[in-house]
């Protein structure tokens, strides 16, 4: 039986490594030391696996150093592909990871790559590097396949064996062993893509599809409020049709939605075409953190407040509900909005890691426990974590709540987005 490496333990790779250690030898390898000390202690911080899954991978162990990896013949890389400060995809994990396994890389290994990336970004970008490290020759010496990763961070009912999982392989045969490997881990079954390329184009429209549905409702929610029509009832009474997609309005943060369309036209882009319809969806929901901030403003105006000795409790930082990961959390650029109004914006979320917080925005995070309603001229309900749904808020007074989750009825806060 073939020894697996996996390369980076972040929200993908650790349940991959722990699914896998069950059956097989597996090496986790991460660069990050305290990483690997929490795994080690049986702590996931992502809370992705319990300390008892980890424990049932019996045939898992961490490393930090990579010449502890340099005896498996399956190389599964997992790294972050974000985008940078100009929406262009930052692959600089990617490459490192794969010139890690390159430095490693032996005759007859295999090289499966599950970041999202553009189509082509494997065999054209990474398979370079792989080959200028390792020496070897790619589809003679070693193989490649790419299996795009479907996690939904917080998500304890979709799971990584229960969601249906692309395969593909540099050529047939491998392929065909890249299928039958996660075919022993996955319950829902495989789907064989074609080719890598293919494989590289679903993971990315997948994301994309749901953009710009996401966007459509956005852009409703805007038009809906010039009319003065609560957008979450509209969508309801449409819903009432069979085969209406029950899309809400929303901020698009996250590792995946808000990233992914943006490889897909950076790559269109360098074969001459510019999007239009996906470009627009990504303009419509990055706008409307500043929206929101706007609102909220105008919505404290109204109730007499001065805006710049203002004080606005956010309930939220997490890109998404009852989930620890703060990436690409859209609720961060709320927060530099109203402060640029002169508010003294307050952060509360039970889930959000004070340390990552400060670290990845440089902001400070208050202890839930302290907050109290009438402290604040405004709070924004901007995620919508289990906890907030038993606070009493209705004796608030002249505080503005604006409720752009819909958490609550209609009737119990200012505003909905």
């Amino acid at each position: 039986m073939k020894k697996i490496a996996i390369i980076g333990l972040g929200y993908v790779g650790l349940p991959l490594a722990v699914e896998f250690g069950k059956k097989y030898q597996v090496k986790g390898f991460d660069i990050k030391q305290e990483r690997i000390k929490q795994l080690k202690n049986g702590k996931d911080i992502t809370l992705e696996c319990s300390s008892q899954e980890l424990a049932e991978a019996t045939y898992l162990t961490y490393t930090t150093h990579i010449d502890d990896i340099k005896d498996a013949q399956i190389y599964i890389i997992t790294v972050p592909t974000p985008i940078d400060s100009y929406n262009k995809p930052d692959l600089k994990p990617l490459f490192s990871a794969s010139a890690y396994v390159g430095a490693v890389l032996k005759k007859g290994d295999i090289v499966i790559y599950e970041s999202t990336v553009y189509p082509g970004c494997t065999e054209d970008d990474c398979v370079p590097i792989l080959e200028k490290e390792s020496g070897l020759v790619f589809n003679r010496d070693f193989f490649c396949g790419y299996s795009p990763e479907r996690i939904n961070p917080g998500d304890k009912n979709h799971r990584l064996s229960t969601i249906k999982k692309v395969v593909s392989g540099s050529n047939p045969e491998i392929a065909d062993e890249i299928n039958v490997l996660y075919a022993q881990i996955i319950t829902a079954g495989t789907y064989k893509a074609e080719s890598i390329k293919v494989a590289e184009a679903a993971k990315v429209i997948e994301n994309a599809q749901r953009d710009i549905n996401i966007a459509f409702v956005n852009e409703l929610s805007l038009i809906f409020d010039k009319m003065g029509i609560d957008t979450i009832s509209v969508l309801e009474a449409a819903g009432s049709k069979w085969n209406f997609l029950p899309f809400k309005p929303g901020l698009v943060g996250g590792h995946c939605i808000g990233v992914d369309p943006y490889y897909l036209t950076y790559k269109a882009e360098s074969l001459g075409y510019h999007s239009q319809v996906i470009l627009a969806g990504r303009h419509i929901n990055d706008s409307m953190p500043q929206i929101v901030a706007s609102k909220a403003i105008k919505l404290m105006i109204k109730k007499g407040h001065r805006i710049d000795t203002a004080k606005v409790a956010i309930l939220g930082v997490t890109f998404k509900e009852n989930c620890p990961d703060i990436r690409n959390s859209k609720v961060f650029n709320i927060i530099n909005e109203l402060e640029e109004f002169g508010c003294t914006v307050s952060l509360f979320d039970p889930w959000a890691l004070a340390q990552e917080v400060h670290d990845e925005y440089q902001k400070e995070l208050s202890d839930f426990a302290s907050f109290n309603v009438n402290d604040y001229e405004c709070i924004i309900l901007a995620v919508a974590h289990a906890q907030f749904k038993e606070l009493d808020l209705s004796c608030r007074g002249k505080t503005v709540l604006y409720d752009i989750k819909a958490m609550l009825p209609m009737s119990q806060s200012d505003a909905r987005l």
